[in-house]
C-alpha cells in the first residue's frame, strides 16, 4: 500500500518573511514520523539558509503556478492525498478548486487572515484565536514547533543563573522586511547594562546599519545573519527582543522571557493577546516606536530576574508542545 502524500503549499522569502515555511516544516517533522511523504511546492526568495534548513530534512521545494487549477492538476499527478495551504497572497479559490477534486485541504490561518480560503480543516495557531468556522482548530495548543525547537525547551522552574552581561537575542522574522532591527537594538544599548547582544542581521544594508552603532562600554554586539539555528541562539539567551510574528510562540514554547515590537498589521492581534496575558513585555508599534519608552521597559526588564522568569513560566504554561500531533490527527483523518 502506498504511503499518503501531503503537498504543503507555502512561500518564504521577501516580505513573505519565513513564518509559514517553518511551521509547514514543523508539521512535516511530524508527519513524517509518522510514516507521511511530505513535499514543499513554493518558492523560497533570498533565503539560502532556509533552503539548507530543507535540504538537510531532504525536502526539496518544488516550484508550483498561481492558478488554483494548475496546482490541482499538479497535485493529481502528483498523487497527493491532501494539501495544506499556508499563505495569505494564495488565490482566495485555491481550496474551492481543489476541494472539488476531491482533494482534502488544510488552510492555516492567522486571526482574520487567510480565512476566506475555503477549506476541509481550518488550522489559527495563534494566541487567543477563536475558530472562524465549526471546521477550525483555533488557540496557542495547536501551535507548530519543529524537532530542535521542543528539543531545546526549558524547564522554567529552574533558570540559569543570571550572568555578569545580559545575553540578548534581537531578531525580527528571517527576512526582517522592514529593517526593525535598527530601529529597536539601540532601545537595547540605551539602557546602559552590561549586554551581550546577538542581532540577527537578515540583509546586508542591515548589517551594515548594526555595525555602525555605537557600542557602549560594558556591552558587546554581535552581528549574526539569518540561521536556521534560531531555537538554539533563543535558548542560550537571557532576553529575546523580538517582531511579533509566529516564532513568538516558539520562545513561548522555549520558555524565553521575550519583549516584543508589532511590526506589520497582522502582528497587532497576537501583540496585544501577548502583552494582555502578559507573556511577554510590550515594546509598542514599529511605525510609532519610541526608543525612550522601550529603553525604559528593556531595563527593568533586565533588572528583574524574578520578573523575567515569571514571564518565561506563564508563557510555557500555555503551550504544551503536542500542537502539531492534534493538527496531524486532524489531517489525517481526511485522509
Amino acid at each position: 500500500m502506498n504511503r499518503p502524500l501531503v503537498v504543503l503549499r507555502c512561500d518564504g522569502g521577501g516580505t513573505y518573511g519565513v513564518g509559514h515555511v517553518m511551521r509547514q516544516l514543523a508539521l512535516a517533522d511530524e508527519l513524517r514520523a509518522r510514516g507521511v511523504s511530505v513535499q514543499v511546492w513554493g518558492t523560497l526568495t533570498d533565503t539560502p539558509w532556509l533552503v539548507d534548513l530543507l535540504a538537510d530534512r531532504q525536502l526539496a521545494v518544488r516550484s508550483v503556478p498561481a492558478d488554483p487549477r494548475a496546482l490541482r492538476d499538479a497535485a493529481l499527478d502528483a498523487g497527493a492525498s491532501a494539501l495544506v495551504l499556508d499563505g495569505y497572497h494564495l488565490d482566495p479559490t485555491t481550496g474551492a478548486t481543489l476541494r472539488a477534486a476531491d482533494l482534502p485541504v488544510l488552510a492555516m490561518v492567522d486571526y482574520s487572515f487567510g480565512t476566506e480560503q475555503d477549506a476541509d480543516l481550518y488550522v489559527d495557531q495563534n494566541l487567543g484565536a477563536q475558530p472562524h468556522s465549526p471546521r477550525a482548530l483555533a488557540g496557542i495548543q495547536y501551535a507548530l514547533f519543529r524537532d530542535d525547537v521542543l528539543a531545546l525547551r526549558r524547564n522554567t522552574a529552574s533558570p540559569a543563573a543570571p550572568s555578569a552581561a545580559h545575553r540578548v537575542l534581537a531578531v525580527f522574522g528571517g527576512t526582517d522586511p522592514y529593517a526593525a532591527a535598527p530601529v529597536v537594538v539601540p532601545a537595547l544599548m540605551d539602557t546602559a547594562l552590561p549586554l551581550r547582544i546577538t542581532a540577527v542581521a537578515a540583509r546586508a544594508e542591515i548589517a551594515s546599519a548594526l555595525r555602525s552603532l555605537p557600542v557602549r562600554d560594558g556591552q558587546e554586539l554581535r552581528v549574526v545573519p539569518s540561521t536556521p539555528q534560531l531555537a538554539a541562539l533563543a535558548a542560550d539567551s537571557d532576553l529575546v527582543v523580538s517582531a511579533s510574528g509566529s516564532s513568538v510562540w516558539e520562545f513561548l514554547c522555549l520558555g524565553i522571557p521575550t519583549a516584543l515590537v508589532c511590526v506589520v498589521d497582522n502582528q497587532q492581534a497576537g501583540y496585544d493577546e501577548a502583552v494582555r496575558r502578559e507573556v511577554v513585555a510590550g515594546l509598542g508599534h514599529l511605525d510609532s516606536f519610541d526608543r525612550a519608552a522601550a529603553a525604559t521597559t528593556l531595563r527593568s526588564l533586565l533588572d528583574q530576574t524574578d520578573r523575567r522568569t515569571a514571564l518565561a513560566a506563564r508563557g510555557q504554561q500555555l503551550v504544551d508542545g503536542r500542537g502539531r500531533q492534534r493538527v496531524a490527527d486532524a489531517l489525517l483523518s481526511l485522509i
